[in-house]
């Protein structure tokens, strides 16, 4: 591949990364900002597991909203004055909606396989906030199909990366 090739991959992994932006910052608010209640008031399902449990916390939820937002608010106004595409503060409301939503429901669902909170659930935990934040998307701005691959590709590797940090920082328990 020529340099012209080369560049417009990097190009279009940055575009891709830049797109999704909004729901991973929002995905990674609520370890620096949650704690206190938690959304499910400390309710149990049916099941008499609880619904989502102790870690998922107002704080965290409302954290990670107005976080995403934010970064979609600094893509839309600042962002084009340093050159980079212009985002879209509704974007980034929707994409961190949708990234909560997906991290919610994947803690609902390690509830009910009777998985603690903090244990790995494969693939969930992974890109389970990133296909919610997709899903969010759609109405206001759909990815393109390339960026969807290239993020469902390397949010896997980029997830294992933060976790390592945040537990190198002592903001997680486990890097996994």
């Amino acid at each position: 591949m020529d340099n012209g090739g080369t560049m417009a991959v990097a190009l279009l992994v940055f575009d891709a990364l830049y797109y999704i932006f909004p729901a991973y910052c929002a995905n990674a608010a609520p370890v620096l900002f949650g704690g206190g209640r938690p959304v499910d008031g400390g309710r149990k399902f049916i099941d008499g597991r609880p619904i989502l449990g102790s870690h998922k916390t107002l704080r965290g939820l409302i954290s990670g909203i107005l976080v995403g937002t934010l970064v979609g608010w600094a893509q839309e106004v600042l962002a084009p004055n340093v050159g980079l595409t212009k985002g879209s503060t509704i974007l980034g409301l929707m994409l961190s909606l949708g990234a909560l939503t997906g991290d919610l429901t994947g803690s609902f669902i390690k509830r009910r396989l009777n998985l603690k909170p903090g244990e790995s659930l494969p693939v969930s935990d992974q890109i389970g906030f990133v296909l919610g934040a997709f899903l969010f998307s759609l109405p206001v701005e759909p990815p393109p199909l390339n960026y969807v691959v290239i993020v469902l590709v390397l949010t896997p590797l980029i997830h294992l990366l933060t976790n390592v940090i945040a537990y190198l920082l002592r903001l997680k328990r486990s890097p996994w």
